[in-house]
């Protein structure tokens, strides 16, 4: 029996839980790049990251596998693991555009920088202490 596991997307994205033992997918040759994208979303999102991960393999459904192979592979460069992210990539790549996930485009947003806390820090509110 041949399975085309792009037909098969739609309905596993509803039944998520099935996507471990979906036999459409078994044996599907993907390039690397989308298990690593895919442990990274599920990393982040769990159950939600899985089904976001199925999204972005429907992107295959009307884009080529080159060009949703390579949002595949630059997304995780540029810290953008989210689906959204992803499709903004294929868009830009098939209209020819560059992409606007780059903040160094937009100078006049303000940064964020966020420091690790330490246990000391948190100390500090049960004592009435400073650090």
């Amino acid at each position: 029996m041949v399975f085309d596991p792009i037909h098969y997307l739609p309905l596993i994205e509803q039944k998520i839980n099935a996507f471990e033992q979906a036999a459409p997918l078994v044996g599907w040759e993907l390039p690397k790049a989308f298990s690593t994208l895919q442990k990274l979303m599920e990393a982040r999102l769990l159950k939600a990251g899985r089904r976001k991960y199925v999204q972005v393999l429907r992107l295959l459904e009307n884009f080529e596998m080159e060009e949703v192979h390579a949002a595949v592979k630059t997304a995780p460069k540029l810290g953008a693991i989210r689906f959204d992210a992803v499709k903004h990539l294929v868009l830009c790549r098939v209209e020819r555009r560059p992409p606007r996930l780059d903040l160094d485009v937009y100078p006049y947003l303000p940064r964020a920088t966020v420091k690790t806390a330490s246990p000391a820090s948190y100390m500090c509110l049960t004592t009435g202490g400073t650090t």
